[in-house]
């Protein structure tokens, strides 16, 4: 197991780095307009956990530079985004700013959230390349579920971790085991959204590789009462792992020709 002050340290840096290369306007998934950028499946996921976020207290977990943040926002939320990066909160701050809506935003580790925030919120949001970053899901989400008040929900979209597992996917060629926690340290070009933007920029990243039960396993065991688990082969947006628009519009990675789980969401709640 890594040192976790070696990994925070690692990745505060990674996330510094990239807020540099994010935001500024140059690629359609960090677009300076502020439009609503959830997806189909984080919709989908937010729906059966509220009908409505307007005037929810909201916790958008590893925030990066708060374009999440700045939808729910405009929905009426009351949200507070959260990240270890100070160079991600600020460019979100600014964003924010010029978009007209006012979160607050607070610099911490989302494996260890601050006690000024435990059992202040109605929901906690986090979506796409947010457990990765945790060595034990069960601590990443008793971290937030601290965080909610009794009857608050979790929602987690994910990238699901079956494509990544694959070096190649025609013809298919996994470079680890699908149970591989890891840690894995990345070296090179920083994630893939940046390619259009301003670059190059590299980094090192430290990652763990979870599985989708192990991520439901922490819930449960953080004293979530995991109300459902969705795993999803079409999307209206690519997955991290890239894939195909296919002639209805949707996004599809497949391995061995056939579609597999690119993303995967888990509503669930605290009951007391």
């Amino acid at each position: 197991m890594a040192d976790p002050h070696e990994m925070l340290g690692l990745n505060k840096a990674y996330w510094d780095a990239a807020a540099a290369v994010h935001g500024n306007g140059r690629d359609q998934t960090y677009d300076l307009a502020g439009r609503d950028t959830l997806s189909a499946a984080e919709n989908a996921a937010l729906q059966e956990a509220a009908p409505s976020v307007e005037g929810l207290d909201v916790l958008h977990v590893q925030c990066h530079i708060g374009f999440e943040t700045i939808s729910l926002a405009r929905r009426g939320a009351i949200v507070t985004g959260v990240d270890l990066s100070p160079a991600s909160l600020d460019k979100a701050r600014d964003l924010a700013g010029r978009c007209g809506v006012c979160p607050t935003f607070v610099e911490a580790d989302a494996n260890s959230l601050p006690p000024r925030l435990w059992g202040s919120f109605d929901l906690a949001f986090a979506s796409l390349g947010v457990v990765y970053f945790t060595d034990e899901p069960a601590r990443w989400m008793s971290s937030v579920a601290r965080c909610l008040r009794p009857g608050g929900h979790l929602v987690l979209v994910e990238f699901h971790p079956l494509p990544g597992m694959f070096a190649v996917h025609e013809p298919a060629s996994a470079w680890c085991a699908y149970d591989d926690a890891g840690p894995h340290v990345w070296d090179g070009q920083l994630a893939a959204y940046a390619q259009a933007e301003e670059g190059p920029a590299t980094g090192s990243v430290m990652t763990y590789r979870h599985t989708v039960g192990a991520v439901a396993t922490g819930a449960v065991r953080a004293g979530l009462r995991l109300l459902s688990l969705t795993e999803t082969t079409e999307n209206d947006c690519p997955g991290e792992h890239g894939g195909t628009r296919d002639t209805d519009g949707k996004w599809r990675t497949r391995i061995g020709g056939r579609p597999v789980p690119s993303f995967f969401s888990l509503v669930a709640r605290k009951d007391v």
